[in-house]
């Protein structure tokens, strides 16, 4: 469902158990860091608003999205990390710069959740502009990180 008829930060509480001992990683692009902060954001609190500790929240930034996949393969290799949520954004330009990276990091994280078993979340934003963008990082159609750390917690509950 487009994000425009349903906030990204709205969801069911079917397939949620207790997070108290599940360790999750977030890894976070730091290109559009306005945007990829207030994501980060939205998966914390939603993380602890869940029973997740503070303790067991790692946080790591990699430059950009095209980096998220290498990011979360380190952080998947890591036994005790339960499950990573990649956060970024990718504005479409003028060129098809949008394409090739938006295409490589959805491969590249589907490939490191298949690969160790594990929930690799895909939280990237894909907007045409900075004020879509906006608006799923916390604005009027919710915040895509409180979606992203929900899918998480459900696939742990799955």
């Amino acid at each position: 469902m487009a994000s425009n008829l349903k906030s990204l930060s709205d969801y069911s509480d079917k397939n949620i158990t207790d997070m108290g001992k599940k360790k999750f990683a977030i890894v976070v692009s730091e290109w559009n860091e306005e945007v990829t902060e207030s994501l980060y954001q939205g998966a914390y609190e939603t993380l602890i608003a869940n029973g997740v500790s503070k303790d067991n929240i790692i946080k790591k930034m990699v430059p950009g999205s095209f980096e998220l996949s290498m990011g979360a393969q380190w952080m998947a290799q890591i036994e005790e990390i339960d499950a990573v949520i990649c956060l970024g954004c990718v504005i479409q330009g003028e060129t098809r710069h949008f394409d090739f990276i938006c295409d490589a990091v959805a491969h590249g994280i589907t490939n490191v959740s298949l690969k160790y078993n594990k929930p690799v979340i895909f939280g990237v934003l894909t907007p045409n502009t900075q004020k879509q963008a906006l608006d799923r990082a916390g604005g009027k159609h919710g915040n895509k990180g409180d979606e992203a750390a929900i899918t998480a917690v459900k696939m742990l509950g799955f």
